[in-house]
């Protein structure tokens, strides 16, 4: 995770150019590689994407893929195999590791692409939130922002007492 002084903050207008590729800010690119130049693409949310330093993101799944290896084998889950079919779908398609290129630049892969809904030439924001980066497409960024800035104040307030 970034260190406290490099909360990674910003809203930034991009375009996608014609490969799928996204010049991140260094804003937020050069606090986001104090890790080292791996990085975990995540989908997070219809029209979301997640850009998380490897070392960050690794452990945090790592732990939550050996505590349900562990309840497997201890046969614990043989009544809810659908729910672990269903983690195992999501596991299997929602990060992939990926590094910037030169000039801060992002492709974006397969399978990103469509759960972003952004297509070349096409607009969206990189966003950044606090530990991660984020890319929004316009309108789903839109929406978020309506709906949560009125609970802004109590965020904060939680967050600073």
């Amino acid at each position: 995770m970034p260190a406290a002084a490099d909360l990674l903050i910003g809203e930034f207008a991009r375009t996608l150019d014609e490969r799928f590729r996204l010049a991140i800010p260094p804003e937020v690119a050069t606090p986001l590689l104090t890790a080292g130049p791996r990085l975990v693409l995540a989908k997070e949310r219809a029209g979301c994407l997640s850009l998380w330093p490897a070392a960050v993101w690794k452990p945090r799944i790592d732990a939550a893929v050996d505590v349900v290896r562990t309840k497997l084998q201890a046969g614990l889950l043989t009544q809810r195999v659908g729910q672990l079919q269903d983690l195992g779908r999501l596991l299997s398609t929602r990060h992939k590791v990926v590094s910037l290129a030169a000039r801060d630049r992002l492709v974006i892969p397969e399978g990103f692409r469509e759960f972003l809904g952004v297509e070349p030439g096409g607009e969206l924001f990189v966003v950044g939130a606090a530990v991660c980066v984020e890319l929004w497409q316009p309108a789903a960024w839109s929406a978020y922002v309506t709906s949560e800035m009125p609970e802004f104040r109590r965020r904060i307030d939680e967050l600073t007492a």
